[in-house]
């Protein structure tokens, strides 16, 4: 066998057919239409594969992404494809890929590493782990709210110029270009709901579906809070069946909003599963956060076989460092032995809002 390794270029279209073979083996478009930013030429060498007398066995991909939030701007390496010809599995093949795009990722200074799975037993023997809060809210019944004079349309022909204004509007968003978005709107499977005003200015938008992925889920959304509301009601008025809608925790308006509509269904899970990369540089970078809110003596340090977390001289040891991504990411819990004022401190940092579009996911 050879590899974990990037693909030659005259190896991309027997790749591709493995990909479409083993992860789209129905469906009437490509993977790669699927994921136009992650198997962009620009990223090719983000694959990983392994083969045997030049058939491929294995396949990972990593896209990096820049995540510009209130705390921090933070470098993800998304990991998606993981696939092993059905004869070759169970043979450690999946690991090898993954672990590679991780080497890599540290390569490329990536703070830390995502990718989404429901194999969770297999992964967190990786290091990865749930983390990340995803809220889910399911429309089970028709709601109506105040339209604001607002029209409604579903279609892709919509300038990328527009939506990339309003998605700019979020507080937590991956750096894209228009271009991107423009390739975004193109992926089969997706349909894209918008809102206009009496200007035909475009106010909001939201996105169910993406490709095989993400049906009967939106995914993507942008506009106030009013516009959206309109625009989700619009949505299962014209669809006639339940959809749901995800949100991230620091979308606290919007959350507090849809949750207080009747007949929704709320409920909280993991964003991702996620893993340490460059945990030095993500500490730096939080601890420079910390400071400036006046939090001048936080402690965030690996020391020997432990992680060191607290304020001043009120410290506690995290020896696992799965658990330590749960505080840094996740639901932060109260820690024993951390003093009350320690814990409130933290929580002025911890978790790192978090969130990853659905567009951007691989």
């Amino acid at each position: 066998m050879e590899g974990p390794r990037p693909p030659r270029e005259d190896e991309l279209n027997q790749i591709f057919e493995f990909l479409n073979h083993e992860l789209r083996p129905d469906a009437a478009w490509p993977l790669s239409s699927e994921y136009p930013t992650a198997f962009a030429p620009s990223n090719i060498h983000n694959m990983r594969i392994i083969t045997e007398s030049e058939k491929v066995l294995s396949h990972a991909i990593l896209k990096p992404i820049i995540l510009k939030t209130p705390v921090a701007v933070l470098k993800i390496a998304a990991i998606g494809s993981v696939v092993t010809e059905s004869s070759h599995r169970n043979q450690g093949l999946s690991r090898k890929v993954i672990e590679d795009c991780v080497i890599e990722a540290e390569k490329q200074d990536c703070d830390i590493a995502m990718l989404w799975s429901n194999l969770y037993e297999f992964y967190q023997k990786m290091n990865f782990e749930l983390s990340g809060v995803e809220n889910s809210f399911v429309f089970e019944q028709e709601f109506a709210v105040p339209e604001h004079q607002l029209k409604f349309l579903k279609t892709t022909q919509i300038s990328a110029e527009s939506i990339y204004r309003l998605y700019s509007q979020h507080t937590v968003t991956s750096v894209r270009t228009a271009e991107d978005i423009r390739k975004f709107l193109q992926i089969p499977n997706a349909s894209i709901y918008t809102a206009w005003d009496t200007n035909n200015q475009l106010v909001a938008y939201a996105v169910e579906g993406k490709g095989a992925d993400l049906t009967n889920y939106i995914h993507e959304w942008g506009g106030s809070v009013p516009t959206l509301l309109a625009l989700f009601s619009h949505i299962r008025k014209t669809k006639g069946t339940a959809y749901t809608v995800i949100t991230p925790a620091h979308a606290e308006n919007l959350n507090q909003n849809l949750r207080a509509l009747p007949g929704v269904i709320f409920s909280q899970g993991f964003l991702g599963m996620i893993r340490l990369v460059r945990s030095e540089a993500l500490f730096q970078k939080i601890k420079r956060a910390a400071r400036s809110l006046g939090i001048n003596d936080i402690v965030l340090e690996k020391r020997g076989p432990e992680y060191l977390l607290g304020v001043g001289d009120n410290l506690i040891a995290i020896s696992d460092e799965k658990d330590l991504v749960r505080v840094l990411f996740g639901s932060f819990l109260e820690i024993p032995h951390l003093t009350q004022e320690t814990q409130e401190k933290l929580k002025r940092i911890l978790p790192l809002p978090l969130w990853i579009w659905g567009w951007d996911s691989i």
